[in-house]
């Protein structure tokens, strides 16, 4: 059946105008907003709304991707500001019981003492967006299923190849829209990244759990880093010859901060939203996914946080994993308790019955096939999630696994192989394998793994895969003894034995035997033939998605809804104002903190322990040229109503100069959710006020050189 693809870009500009009533909803592409110019202008900008129509110009060049985040270059000298949290892993890494950065903070000490990043740390430079949806779609249309996703991936990586045969370039293609089009990004890889400053845990992460996605806020969660190239200018692995990146831009930092009302505008790289998904997605979030992950993720911490009660090694080598862990908890309970606070639901489903009464022939069609599609995707789900987090949250098993996999697409030419298996990926492959030293220990992985594995073994047959039952049983004793009987005889522990593992698997040769391999390698037999399942109804999904969102900006455009695409890691723009918090009836919160909020919070116990040093410079009231007007003190973070979700820590917040006002961190408990749903009465963004990093590296953790290369004033 044919599937109508239309020029959604085209209906979303003509809808632009009509987002006026909304105008803090939206994360746009920055090709969108010269059509914004009158909205934007409405809530105070002051520039000019086709200077930012250009990635790959400034003032957006400055703005990367840093690890999993956002940051944005503040000199000329590859200086990176970034958050405290999106850095974590760089402190941690850098951390030992004999020195630990993570609770006493780094400055260094010039430059020839700023520390390396862990060596799968990365930076993204955006150098090239461009449009190439003809050139992917073109030997999909007509077919179906794994043809139609096989014929997609195949064009997605030729483009890639071919862009990056240039060199020194990390390029990719980007799904806008569903399936309906397809961008390639060209991206400056930067491989050395160095740790340049970084407050002590009780300031950059001041409140901990407690405070997390709550408001008010008192953290200082900022760090600052320094990107590094080889002699010739170019990316390169980390050597002591390399020397300070030259960006193609870099903002400025405020010397004043905003009030409330003030214009506010944010920069970033968003990773994902599903604002654009079917009711039954809505309804499986809601009644399924979401639940299950605060229930594993609840089982996950409490093995961390036991294995490392008594062992001050392995509490240093897994906080970063633990801090991530909790984050995500809570941003799972919070999205659950936010959709269903607000029905979202009920509300988007009684949105889709009205979209789908006014849709007729291939469209109405369509979308039939594509919720068969869906639902049968559904009854995988837990399965799924177990399945990937045995993976991800583990250190040598993900190895192990990882190696099996990349000896066998080595065996395969280039072009076949799957992505992230590719020759383009081998550096950061091998990153990835070095890293595992400083964040491994098998008492703390054997307790992750039996979680995980514990909870699969409950499953119902029907989600089994025979392959991980032959290889960890089917009773939690017979997983025991399979666990203990290969950690304690693998070698993979040991970074030579990776290595040189690594050596053989890219090249697609034999591994020499090892316990926790031989483990692995019918796992990953079993995980492609259930890749293979998802790749057919991944095909499908990319064909038949289309024809859903063709009658959902028809819908919306009928009530003058905004159109923007769902987030996918993108450079993209939101903007509004400084606002205050009603959450609820009868309370209000205004939308600054000040210090004075942190010597109320202060218990001397974690995680409202602030250092001495911080509440002797509040006492001594010495705030001078970082002080609020208004206020007369010292502010630490303050509220906007922008469009923010993961991703987007560490993007810069710009006044209507353009100039960095504050640094993006979190969102508030209310609008944890709007991933999913976007409510404007509620959701607000987290910011730290730059008034309170520049007092912070002036008068109380001193770094007069950073704050002379920011363009600061110094005391």
């Amino acid at each position: 059946m044919p599937v109508r693809r239309p020029a959604v870009a085209a209906l979303a500009a003509g809808l632009l105008l009509s987002a006026i009533a909304h105008a803090d909803e939206g994360m746009w592409m920055p090709t969108q907003l010269p059509e914004l110019a009158k909205p934007m202008r409405a809530v105070g900008f002051r520039g000019d709304p086709r200077a930012l129509a250009d990635v790959t110009a400034p003032p957006l060049s400055a703005v990367v991707k840093v690890g999993g985040g956002t940051g944005a270059f503040v000199s000329g000298e590859g200086l990176l500001l970034t958050n405290h949290h999106v850095a974590y892993g760089v402190i941690q890494y850098n951390s030992t019981p004999g020195r630990d950065i993570i609770e006493g903070g780094f400055i260094a000490e010039g430059r020839g003492d700023e520390r390396p990043s862990n060596p799968d740390f990365r930076v993204l430079v955006t150098i090239g967006f461009d449009k190439v949806t003809d050139e992917v779609l073109e030997h999909a249309r007509g077919t179906t299923g794994r043809a139609y996703f096989d014929a997609v991936d195949a064009a997605s990586k030729r483009i890639v190849a071919e862009c990056e045969q240039a060199g020194n370039v990390r390029c990719s293609v980007a799904n806008m829209y569903y399936g309906t089009d397809f961008y390639r990004i060209t991206q400056l890889e930067l491989r050395d990244v160095r740790l340049v400053y970084a407050p002590p845990r009780a300031i950059g992460n001041y409140g901990d759990e407690i405070d997390n996605f709550m408001w008010p806020r008192h953290s200082g969660d900022f760090t600052l880093l320094r990107a590094y190239v080889g002699r010739d200018g170019k990316p390169a692995d980390y050597s002591a010859d390399n020397v300070p990146y030259q960006p193609p831009a870099h903002l400025q930092v405020a010397r004043e901060g905003l009030q409330a009302g003030d214009y506010a505008m944010l920069a970033g790289y968003p990773g994902t939203t599903f604002r654009h998904r079917t009711a039954a997605e809505f309804a499986h979030q809601v009644q399924a996914t979401l639940p299950q992950r605060v229930s594993v993720f609840d089982a996950l911490i409490d093995a961390l946080e036991a294995a490392g009660s008594a062992d001050a090694d392995v509490r240093t080598r897994y906080a970063s994993q633990l801090q991530s862990l909790k984050n995500n908890r809570k941003r799972a309970a919070g999205e659950l308790e936010g959709l269903q606070r607000s029905r979202a639901v009920d509300q988007r489903s009684a949105d889709e019955a009205a979209m789908l009464a006014r849709t007729t022939g291939d469209d109405l069609a369509t979308i039939t096939q594509l919720q068969a599609i869906l639902a049968d995707a559904a009854g995988q789900g837990e399965r799924d999630l177990l399945l990937g987090l045995v993976a991800s949250q583990t250190q040598l098993m993900r190895s192990a696994l990882l190696l099996e996999r990349l000896r066998i697409e080595s065996a395969k030419p280039d072009e076949m192989r799957e992505s992230g298996y590719q020759q383009r990926d081998q550096a950061l492959l091998e990153g990835v394998l070095k890293q595992v030293q400083r964040r491994y220990a098998p008492q703390a992985e054997k307790a992750l793994l039996t979680v995980l594995l514990g909870r699969y073994q409950q499953l119902p047959d029907a989600q089994r895969v025979p392959a991980f039952d032959a290889a960890f049983g089917r009773t939690p004793e017979a997983l025991e003894r399979v666990l203990d009987r290969v950690y304690a005889a693998t070698s993979l522990g040991e970074e030579p034995a990776r290595l040189s593992r690594f050596a053989a698997a890219r090249d697609g040769r034999p591994m020499a035997d090892d316990p926790l391999l031989a483990l692995a390698a019918p796992l990953v037999a079993a995980q492609l033939e259930l890749e293979d399942a998802r790749k057919t109804r991944d095909g499908e999904q990319l064909r038949l998605r289309p024809a859903y969102m063709h009658a959902l900006f028809d819908w919306r455009a009928s009530q003058g809804r905004a159109v923007y695409p769902d987030a996918n890691g993108t450079l993209r723009i939101s903007y509004g104002r400084v606002e205050a918090l009603s959450p609820r009836d009868a309370v209000a919160f205004s939308p600054v903190t000040t210090v004075a909020g942190i010597v109320e919070k202060h218990t001397g116990q974690a995680p409202f322990d602030a250092p001495a040093p911080l509440l002797e410079a509040i006492a001594a009231e010495d705030f001078a040229g970082n002080a609020d007007p208004a206020l007369r003190t010292q502010p630490v973070n303050f509220l906007t109503n922008l469009d923010t979700t993961g991703g987007n820590s560490g993007s810069p917040v710009l006044d209507a100069r353009g100039q960095v006002v504050g640094l993006n961190f979190d969102s508030n408990w209310e609008s944890v959710s709007a991933s999913w749903w976007f409510d404007p009465r509620t959701k607000r963004a987290i910011h730290v006020d730059m008034r309170y990093m520049r007092w912070l590296m002036g008068k109380v953790y001193p770094a007069p050189a950073l704050l002379e290369e920011m363009g600061l004033p110094t005391p």
